[in-house]
Formats: C-alpha cells, structure tokens, sequence
C-alpha cells in the first residue's frame, strides 16, 4: 500500500463559503452548547450595531433639528446602554470561541498522533519526519487561529452584512441598491480567484512542511555532517528548501492580502456614491439629513464587515488547506490489520515461514518463497552479503511489515492474528542502534512492559535480581535512576546496547532477534551481553544478525540470506564459505 502524502485532489478545488465551513462542522460536534452562546452573543452584538443608525438619525431629525436638548441626552443614554450590551455580548463570544479553538487544536492533534501510531513503518519510510511534525503543528494551529478568532468574526460580518443589507432596500430602495453595486462586482471578483487562494496556501503549508523536514534530518545527523566536513552541502539543502518555503510564504501572502485593498475600493466608492445619491434626494426633498448620515453609517455597517471578511477570507482558505494536509493523515489506514486467528500451537516450533515472499514498494522481491522453521529454545544464526536480506527477514518475524505473499506462523499461527500489545511480549527485536527514551534507566527498560510497569524501585530491583539482571544496571552511576536523554549523548553506545538488552530480556520473550545488536561495542560489554543472552530462559529462541563469526559460533542453526533465498548454511566453516562467495558475488 502507498503511503506517500501528496497533494489531494480536494485541496485544488473551489469552494463556496458554505461548503468550505460545512468541511470544518466534524470538528465542532461536541462544541453545540458553547456554539450557541457564542452565535447568541453574535446576534445581540449584530442588533446592536443595527439599531444604532436608526436612533442616531431619529435623534438628529426629531432633537437636534429643534435643539430638543433632553431628548438628545436621553437617546445618548440609550446608546450608551446599548453599547455596553454590545461590549459584554463580544466578550462573552470572543471567551467562549477562544476555549473552543483550544480545545478543536488538542483533539485534533491527539486524532493525529493516534493515527501516526496505528500506521506501518512502510508510511514512516516514505514520509519526512519532519513533514509530518508540521502537520501536527502548523497545520492544526492554523485551525485553532481559525475557530478562536476568525470563525465567529466571520459569522458575524455575515449577520451584520445581511442586516445592512436589508436596511438599505428597506429604508430607500433606490439609494441602497445604488449603495450595493461595488459590493456585488468584489463578490464576483473573490469568487473567481478564491481557488487560486486556497491553492497558494496550500502550497506554502507543503513547503513549509518540507522546510520541517530539512530541518529535523539536518539537526538528526549534526554528528556526522560535522565528521565528513559538509555543512555545505547541508547548508545548501536547508537554503534550496528556505527558498522554496519563502517563495511560496510570497505568494500565499500576495494571494491573501489582494481582497483587502480591493474591499477597501469597494467600501469607498459605496460612501462616494451614497453621499452623492443621497445629496440630490436631499435637494429634492425625498431624505432628510438624519436619515443620510443613518444610511452612511449602515453603509459603513455593511462594508467594513465585508473589509473585515477580506483578511477573515484568507485565514479560512488557510485553514482549509491545514485541514486538506491533516485530512490525508487521517484518512490513511493501516494495510497490516489484525485478522481471526487460524492453527494451533506447536511446542517444538516457535516461527515458521511457509512460502514467504516480500518486496518493498516499488521494488524487486527480496525474499522469494522462502520457508523455513524456527524451533523453541535454539538458537539461530542468519548470515549473508550487506543488501541480501537479514535485516528483512528479522523485520517479518517481529511483523515491522507482512509477507507480499506466504505466511509467517507464529506459535503456529498466523502471526497477523495477534494483536499488537501481545505479540510484543511474544517477541523481543534488538537493533543496532537502540533508540533511548528522554527519563532514567529505570523508564527505558521498563517501556512498553505491561507486567512490571508498576513495580516500586525496590520490587523491580529484586525482580532484576531474580533475573540475574542486578549487576548490569549497577554500572549505571545512579542505578535505576541514571538519567536519560533521548539523543543518548550522556551514555556510551555499550551502555545504551546494556539498557536495550536489559529491557528485552526482562520481558522474557519467546523469541528474541538481535539485528547487528553488537556489531559496535567493546568485547567487555559484548561478553555482559552474552551474559544476559545465557540468562534468558531455555524455551527462549534467539535469532543473530551478525557479521563477527565469533557471534555466530554457538548458534544451533546457521541460515544464509541472499538473492531472495534463505537456505540452511550447515556448518560453521560451510557457512564462512557462502559468505565469502556471496560478498564477491555481490
């Protein structure tokens, strides 16, 4: 299955305002009671703004035209009333949206990192880390500005530019519809460019998605761009990816802001033409002057909420784009389900491959119809030229990915059956380089032990004891509680490999893979790791990926890996053979 994220289909196209809000409703389901007590607050704050031309061109043409000085103090109350009214209603909407958008932000990044969780490592191959962490956290921010800020402006100027609206044909029908014509040719103009927005925007979430990548792989591997003396060329990936993301940054910003002076033109040429319209209806005795400055000021109601919606337009066409890259993220599935469990246990087999191919996306078969069995307690050596397929094989057996074909058995069952959290106490996998989680000793090798996870220090020191671990995590300076730091520069890479061995062989699994689990270390800390291997239990079973022979010299079964075959290599000096006949072939 393709995992790669690209850009959707759905981020190109155009939406209507309401089919782009309608695409936002999933994430505010379980926000309806804040959602009307903030649209309440809307519509108070709306009537306010409404009604205050109407009470200042009354007050004009029935108080001040006579010097009717107590009714003019009396409806400079009122007003005052209403807009304190105004003033609470936008609080109450702007707290209540401001926790709303806190809330949308931390379960949408949850949804998103479970989803990380459940996917192959296949999706992790074909996409940047990096990509990915600003997906969690750009993209999802851009929603959380939208739904705190903009989502209720936007509502708002809606409800205030249809009230307007209204008042305008209600009051003079020929002065608002003369008052609404530049409204009418922007609506036009936002409507034709609005894809280009949304894809500008778009594109400069990707680059900066890209930029993330660049960044998180440049920080990943400092040491060794330092050792080989290429900052340069580092130097240069990070600028060409700057470059992109600023070029992109441009345009999205170019895109974004052109609404803002053309509403602004469109605001001027509506007070332009309702000033000189409604001069000439003065002259012919069809307006008063209170009524002219009411309609100005409804005309400024209608038109500055629509200067508003230009800046607020933007910031929902960004949103939209988050939600298309966050979107791809949530719809993936996984291609490596759990299904109904099928044979039954065998005592003397632990793993079994039955006619297992495999290949990776795009690629040729790297193991083709390979069978073989693993029996309990015995340990096994696989051996062959670097590209010939160990790694692949322990990879099938700890289920990193399933079989293009065959069946892999484990405890003489499918070993898709099992569920994730069982099948890793079945099987314990040791890498070359073992990743170190930021806490203490005592947290790494207690991680994802379901059985000891809540023993007290004491308690899980004589569980260590019992498992002749004790010695080992006595060469840590604090014990249990040495820190850790999750680049592990604080440890040596023995006593990094001592921690990992520590924390496998402490779950006791059934079957135990090392992959090159030795290949950097000192013979001390080789020969304590030993130690540990010699402690497992005797039902344990243990498979070597290693290319020391010294490593391989005590294992029961020796298998040669390469060409897409893996064929039992027989004795040790038969086993060296193939494997300097595989390297030259190689």
């Amino acid at each position: 299955m393709k995992y790669r994220l690209n850009l959707s289909t759905a981020s190109q196209n155009r939406d209507s305002v309401w089919k782009a809000l309608s695409r936002l409703l999933p994430l505010m389901q379980q926000e309806g009671r804040r959602l009307t007590i903030a649209f309440s607050a809307i519509i108070v704050s709306s009537l306010v703004a409404l009604a205050t031309p109407v009470i200042i061109a009354h007050t004009i043409d029935t108080h001040i035209a006579h010097g009717d000085y107590n009714g003019v103090l009396l409806w400079s109350g009122i007003l005052l009333a209403i807009y304190l009214v105004g003033l609470g209603s936008s609080y109450i909407q702007a707290r209540t949206m401001g926790g709303m958008g806190r809330r949308i932000l931390f379960n949408l990044r949850n949804q998103l990192f479970t989803r990380l969780q459940e996917l192959p490592v296949a999706f992790f191959n074909q996409n940047k880390s990096g990509d990915l962490i600003s997906r969690i956290n750009n993209d999802t921010d851009r929603l959380n500005q939208f739904f705190a800020q903009a989502l209720m402006q936007f509502l708002g100027n809606l409800v205030l530019i249809a009230g307007a609206g209204v008042l305008l044909l209600a009051l003079n029908i020929e002065l608002g519809a003369a008052a609404l014509v530049p409204a009418v040719l922007v609506l036009v103009f936002t409507q034709l460019i609005g894809g280009w927005v949304k894809r500008a925007s778009f594109k400069s979430l990707q680059t900066l998605g890209g930029l993330s990548g660049e960044i998180q792989e440049s920080l990943a591997n400092f040491k060794v761009i330092v050792a080989f003396n290429r900052l340069d060329f580092f130097r240069q990936k990070f600028a060409e990816a700057n470059n992109a993301n600023y070029n992109a940054s441009v345009r999205a910003g170019i895109a974004s802001n052109i609404f803002i002076p053309v509403y602004g033109l469109a605001y001027n040429l509506g007070q332009l033409v309702t000033l000189s319209f409604g001069l000439w209806l003065i002259g012919a005795n069809h307006l008063t002057t209170g009524l002219l400055i009411g309609y100005l000021l409804y005309v400024n109601n209608f038109y500055n909420p629509l200067r508003q919606l230009a800046a607020i337009w933007s910031s929902l066409q960004q949103a939209l784009a988050g939600l298309d890259r966050i979107s791809e993220v949530l719809a993936l599935s996984s291609d490596m389900p759990v299904i109904p469990a099928t044979g039954t246990a065998r005592s003397d087999s632990v793993m079994a491959f039955e006619d297992v191919s495999f290949h990776y996306e795009g690629g040729a078969d790297v193991l083709k119809s390979v069978s073989f069995v693993l029996e309990r307690g015995k340990t096994y050596a696989l051996v062959g030229p670097t590209g010939g397929g160990k790694t692949t094989t322990a990879s099938l057996m700890a289920r990193l990915y399933d079989p293009s074909s065959g069946t892999v058995r484990l405890d003489g069952r499918d070993i898709r059956s099992y569920e994730p959290a069982e099948r890793a106490e079945k099987i314990g996998f040791i890498l070359q380089e073992p990743f170190l989680f930021t806490g203490t000793v005592r947290d790494n090798i207690l991680y994802g032990n379901t059985r000891d996870g809540g023993l007290s220090n004491e308690a899980l020191t004589k569980r260590l004891e019992d498992a002749g671990l004790s010695g080992l995590v006595a060469r840590f300076d604090k014990g249990l509680d040495t820190p850790v730091s999750s680049s592990g520069d604080a440890m040596s890479l023995g006593q990094k490999q001592l921690v990992a061995f520590i924390r496998a062989a402490l779950r006791d699994p059934e079957l135990l893979i090392l992959d090159e689990a030795t290949a950097n270390i000192d013979t001390v800390t080789e020969q304590l790791l030993d130690d540990i291997l010699a402690k497992l239990p005797p039902t344990t079973t243990r498979v070597i990926i290693a290319h020391r022979l010294n490593t391989i010299s005590n294992a029961d079964a020796i298998f040669f890996v390469n060409g897409g075959t893996v064929t039992s290599a027989g004795s040790m000096e038969h086993a060296v053979d193939m494997l300097l006949h595989g390297a030259m072939a190689s």
